[in-house]
Parts: structure tokens; sequence; C-alpha cells
């Protein structure tokens, strides 16, 4: 059984897409549809940078989004689809809600970049900060934070459960790095401040997530096939109704990914296949369960590697099929 993952924030790089664009009508259909969408060039933006306009936030979200489509429309040139499940990280749960059939595209790249703003905009610059903290189960690092925000009376708490022992926290910066100097005291190798433009996934995001509850307001989703395992709940929905709703829950509470690969594995998923730039959830997911099969797509040679091994794990199926 077959998942598909999509990457959010941070897997942006120049150049991502460009491939995909020249050698797959389905891509570049994409972009083309992403451009008008926005209103301007996101596809240059994303094949020739600069790289400190791409990593803005407003605009990083739905380069990610569109890129990610664009490979998969690619791979589906290629070889049928057919995940039973879909899920992504943060900005990546709109890419799955896009590839279920949720949310079109045009509709997508246009909340992801109203989000991004919002996001951006709902902290004043240095106030606040992310960091990942390493070698600490999740509950340590929780700890940490619960007693940094009493001890300051400041906002953190964790942002990304990534994986057993890598925890994203967030909030005000003093607590922050407050919360990583006790999660260290209580046995975490080690601390990294992220390079993030706002404190993503925390109560500070309060102000984002009522604007984009307007935007969401004023949308129409249709029923994710397959079903979406959704970053709040680490749960599939497979209820348009409920979209909207958890979409807005997520700006402000942590992406629930190690629970939601622990989902995946005991609904019956053996392998994943993550779409879009970078291999960062590739690697999260080794460190959940090394017992899953992992597969990545961000450029066309891998679209095509990945297409062929689609094609043989079907062909294999169906013979066993016939046998039995």
């Amino acid at each position: 059984m077959l998942a598909l993952l999509f990457p959010g924030q941070g897997s942006q790089q120049v150049g991502m897409g460009r491939d995909a664009c020249a050698d797959s009508p389905a891509a570049r259909a994409v972009f083309e549809e992403a451009d008008e969408a926005l209103g301007f060039a996101l596809s240059k933006l994303c094949f020739e940078g600069p790289e400190e306009e791409l990593r803005q936030t407003r605009n990083q979200q739905p380069a990610i989004l569109a890129t990610s489509m664009a490979l998969l429309h690619a791979l589906r040139e290629r070889t049928a689809l057919r995940p039973a499940f879909v899920a992504g990280h943060s900005l990546g749960e709109y890419s799955a809600l896009v590839a279920a059939g949720a949310l079109p595209l045009a509709a997508a790249v246009r909340l992801v970049a109203a989000r991004g703003r919002f996001m951006q905009e709902a902290v004043p610059e240095g106030r606040g900060a992310m960091a990942a903290v390493l070698g600490a189960p999740p509950e340590v690092v929780a700890d940490a934070c619960a007693r940094a925000a009493a001890e300051l009376d400041l906002v953190v708490a964790p942002a990304n459960y990534n994986a057993p022992q890598q925890t994203a926290i967030a909030g005000e910066k003093q607590a922050v790095q407050r919360a990583t100097e006790l999660a260290k005291q209580a046995g975490a190798s080690r601390a990294v401040p992220l390079a993030v433009s706002a404190p993503f996934h925390c109560a500070l995001m309060q102000p984002a997530a009522e604007k984009l509850a307007a935007e969401l307001a004023g949308l129409r989703f249709a029923a994710p096939e397959p079903p979406v395992v959704t970053n709040v709940e680490a749960e599939p929905n497979a209820q348009a109704g409920r979209i909207a709703g958890l979409l807005e829950q997520q700006v402000t509470v942590p992406v629930r990914f190690t629970e939601s690969v622990r989902r995946l594995v005991a609904l019956g998923v053996r392998s994943v296949l993550e779409v879009g730039p970078g291999r960062v959830l590739s690697g999260l997911v080794a460190r959940i369960d090394r017992s899953v099969s992992r597969m990545g797509v961000s450029s066309m040679e891998e679209v095509a590697e990945a297409a062929a091994q689609l094609r043989a794990q079907a062909s294999t199926e169906r013979g066993n099929r016939n046998v039995a």
C-alpha cells in the first residue's frame, strides 16, 4: 500500500521544477496555471530566483506547492498512481489536498500565498524564533517548553513532532533559548536554531489563523480521494466539511508528523513516495519506521526512476493476485 507525502517550508531551492517544466507538458501547465492565478511569474522565481525572494514565506509556500504539483503531474504522465492515502508536512498538507482533488490548484496557490503573508506578518521581526531539539524524546522537549514558558511568562511550545528524537519548538526568542537550555540539561544532545521568518505552529500565530479563517470561508472543498492524513489529528480525513477547520487549527498547533507516519503504517502503508523538492520527509520517515520503503521525486530523473519502480511493483502485485 502506497502513500504520497508532500514537503513543507525549507525544502525550496532555486532551480526547482525547471527540468519538469522543460520536459513535461503536464508540469508546464501547472506552472502556467500558478503564474496566472498569482498574477506574477512564480515559475521564474522557482527556476531562477533570486534566492532571498524565494525564501520569503509568502513566495516560498506557493512555490513549493506548485513545484510539488508539477512533479506529481509529470509522474502521472508516466504511470498510474493509486495511493491509499496522502499527507504533507505543514504547507505540504495543502499539496496533499490538491493531489486528492479537494482543492483546485489555482485556489490553493492563492490560499497559501495569503497564508504565508499572514504568518509572516503575525509576529514582529526579531520577536519570535524556532529551534530543532535533537536527541530527546518529545515529552522531554514538551516539558522543557512548559517550564521555560512558566519561568519567563512567555510563549514557547513544540511546533513540529518530526521524529522520535527530533522536535522543533517555536515561540518568543528568549523563551525558545531557555527551553533549549532546559532540554539539553534534561539530556537532549543539541539544539539547532532554525532560519525562519516567524515562529510557526504556536499560539503566536493566532492572528494568522484568524485571517486565514476568513480566506477559507470563501472556498468550497471537495471530499478528498484518497483521504488526507492531517497534521492536526494524525488521522485520515475524507470529509470536505472538516477541511477548513483543520487548516485553521493547523496554523497554531503542532505538526504531528511522527504520529501521522505511524498511523499510515498501522493502516497498512508499506511504501511512501515524497513528491516535491528535497528529501526531508524521506529522512524523517527512516527515523520513524525503517520498515517503510521510501522513494522521492524532486527532478525528472527521479520521476523516471519512480515511474519504472511503481510499474514494476504493480506488475508484481498483479502476478501475485493471478497466482492466488
